[in-house]
């Protein structure tokens, strides 16, 4: 009987958590995520389509990897499915639909929105690749003057990645977002992710 009334009150202590909580994520700040395993921070690289290089380029992309490999002793790799972009696509036929007054117009406007929506979910087996780099204890704990020391030390990653002649940039918050909802739902068609459920009906100020 006390088992069941422990487990009784470990689910509905669950229930109050939020989404973030329940799958480990304590913050998602402007360059990084916060979880109780270290902060982790994203670069995401442009892939290379290596079916059109000679032999000698690709040796020379594998030797690039490794110096990279080599140099950043925290850095770890992650591959996941990715999305094409038609955010500005929808935005410019969203605000069409809201000026245009033929009914007949406005539903093919609408048919067209659809239509880019099944082929973001049609595109969702495309490929990302992330170089993440957890951040040691130490560099988090550099507190108020934290950007003197840590943000420098990711701009030297980042140039060592382009030295090495990838292309990539470090994930902002919604990058993050973007990533989190790919990975743990499919999500290939939401614009905008929300902070909070329901974050864009709130009108600050009234």
């Amino acid at each position: 009987m006390e088992v069941v009334i422990l487990s009784k009150k470990k689910q509905k202590e669950q229930q109050k958590q939020s989404t973030r909580k329940l799958i480990g994520i304590e913050d998602i700040t402007d360059y990084s995520l916060q979880t109780a395993f270290g902060e982790l921070v994203y670069f995401i690289i442009h892939p290379t389509n290596i079916s059109v290089l000679s032999d000698a380029n690709v040796n020379a992309r594998i030797y690039a990897l490794m110096t990279v490999l080599k140099g950043i002793a925290e850095i770890e790799m992650l591959c996941l499915n990715s999305k094409e972009n038609f955010d500005e696509n929808k935005q410019y036929l969203k605000k069409q639909m809201e000026e245009e007054t033929n009914p007949v117009i406005r539903k093919l406007l609408q048919q067209d929105s659809s239509n880019l929506d099944r082929m973001q979910v049609q595109m969702a087996t495309a490929r990302e690749f992330l170089i993440i780099i957890r951040l040691r204890k130490e560099e988090e704990k550099v507190g108020n003057d934290k950007s003197s020391d840590i943000f420098p030390y990711l701009s030297r990653i980042e140039k060592s990645l382009k030295d090495q002649g990838f292309t990539a940039r470090r994930a902002n918050n919604a990058d993050i977002k973007r990533l989190l909802g790919v990975y743990y739902e499919q999500n290939v068609t939401t614009e905008k992710y929300e902070d909070y459920d329901g974050e864009r009906w709130v009108i600050i100020g009234e």
